[in-house]
């Protein structure tokens, strides 16, 4: 039977999104595996879920307002059951020229481990560690073969079951 999967992204440059379709796109076909931006999902969309992989950019060392408060939203158990992942883009500390930022980024990190801690307090069963997928700059273009990458991460996902 197969698995009932959403992908819950915010992105404000595109980066985001061109991931959050890529790992739709590996997973399987239209009717099993749905993508929404978070602005366009509603609460009972999460009902039968096997599987929920939530994205955002990195900004601020966090999820996008939007994400937290999708988060914030469900229920205490709203997930008990639901596998899950997370991801964010970011941008390389190899590409930032400046030691001060690096050293907040080692400190506060990426989105995407706040939102997978965010999604395991809800009941979900983490399937795989965070991940993040790397842009060039603060707005992009997606580095070479990160689409790719985040295929791949999604299938090692599924496989993992």
């Amino acid at each position: 039977m197969p698995m009932k999967t959403l992908i819950i992204y915010d992105s404000f440059f595109g980066n985001t999104e061109q991931i959050a379709q890529a790992i739709g796109n590996s997973l399987g076909s239209k009717e099993n595996v749905e993508t929404f931006r978070v602005s366009d999902i509603k609460p009972e969309q999460l009902i039968g879920l096997d599987l929920l992989i939530v994205g955002s950019p990195t900004r601020a060392f966090r999820p996008t307002k939007a994400i937290t408060d999708f988060l914030k939203k469900i229920p205490s158990n709203g997930l008990n059951g639901v596998k899950m992942a997370a991801f964010d883009t970011r941008i390389s500390t190899a590409d930032i020229n400046s030691r001060l930022l690096n050293l907040l980024m080692k400190a506060f990190g990426y989105a995407a481990k706040p939102i997978a801690n965010k999604l395991e307090k809800k009941g979900g069963n983490l399937i795989i560690p965070p991940e993040g997928f790397f842009v060039k700059g603060s707005e992009g273009p997606l580095k070479d073969g990160e689409l790719e990458r985040a295929a791949d991460w999604a299938k090692l996902a599924i496989k993992t079951q």
